[in-house]
């Protein structure tokens, strides 16, 4: 009989023991989604040289598609928002240190990113390809042989071009997307790998010299990042993606920033 009572004994805090761990409420960091709301303050880490998805406007304040996302984000919780301007290089460092709650910047997709961090559904249309002006013939990856291409480094950008471009290639990367475009702009590159969106904003703002798709290197749509383990906070802002998708709010920021309306995206 003693032996039963110690065995369910045991069996019982086991029990306990597993309820704590799998429990939100156990949960050494707490629920994100809950922090955020009683700090009245959403933290978004934002582009601030990658435009029309984040700029410094002539106000010196952020600008751009991303920048209006995140504000409707905090309006939508009912909260204030802190812009966090970041480069290519630190956002998601940001992200995993808890400087900030979300990463809104032109962030794309890949299963190494996924092994630290969580992503929502796409918001944004994105591919990476090679640009350059009408009278550097290049058409295919093969065709970068011996051209000196320009890229901001660590972006998708780089990674896409790293893998097609040919041993001969010359790729000189730069700290930014700006340092990029103009080495593309004033000659000091032949090309530059880029996202579409961010070669459209180049070309309005340099009319005079607009830079030609060459080829598409990946398509990849943005999605807003979340940090692991924090699923109440990525389910809300898959929910507010699809109901921004609904009303047309998003469309509305696709049309004054990008010039079209969204296309349709896949579902990750």
């Amino acid at each position: 009989m003693m032996k039963r009572i110690r065995r369910c004994a045991a069996v019982a805090a086991a029990a306990l023991s597993l309820a704590l761990v799998l429990s939100p409420v156990a949960r050494a960091d707490g629920n994100s989604l809950d922090d955020i709301i009683k700090a009245g303050v959403l933290k978004v880490a934002v582009p601030q040289d990658f435009p029309p998805f984040g700029s410094v406007g002539a106000d010196l304040k952020p600008e751009g598609f991303d920048v209006d996302v995140a504000t409707m984000l905090a309006k939508d919780l009912g909260v204030k928002i802190e812009l966090v301007p970041v480069t290519s290089a630190n956002r998601v460092p940001y992200l995993q240190t808890k400087k900030v709650d979300l990463v809104i910047s032109s962030l794309g997709v890949t299963p190494d990113r996924a092994k630290t961090m969580a992503f929502s559904e796409p918001y944004a249309p994105y591919f990476s390809g090679v640009f350059g002006h009408a009278d550097v013939k290049v058409a295919a990856p093969a065709d970068l042989s011996g051209k000196t291409i320009g890229v901001a480094r660590g972006t998708l950008d780089d990674l896409s071009l790293t893998k097609l471009a040919p041993a001969d290639a010359v790729i000189k990367r730069y700290d930014d997307q700006a340092a990029a475009a103009q080495a593309v702009i004033s000659g000091q590159v032949q090309l530059i790998a880029s996202g579409n969106v961010a070669v459209a904003a180049l070309n309005k703002e340099n009319p005079g010299k607009p830079l030609d798709e060459k080829f598409i290197m990946k398509q990849s749509p943005c999605s807003i990042g979340v940090r692991r383990g924090e699923p109440d906070l990525l389910q809300w802002v898959n929910a507010a993606i699809y109901s921004h998708k609904l009303d047309g709010s998003l469309d509305d920021m696709s049309v004054k920033w990008f010039g079209a309306k969204l296309p349709a995206f896949p579902v990750l």
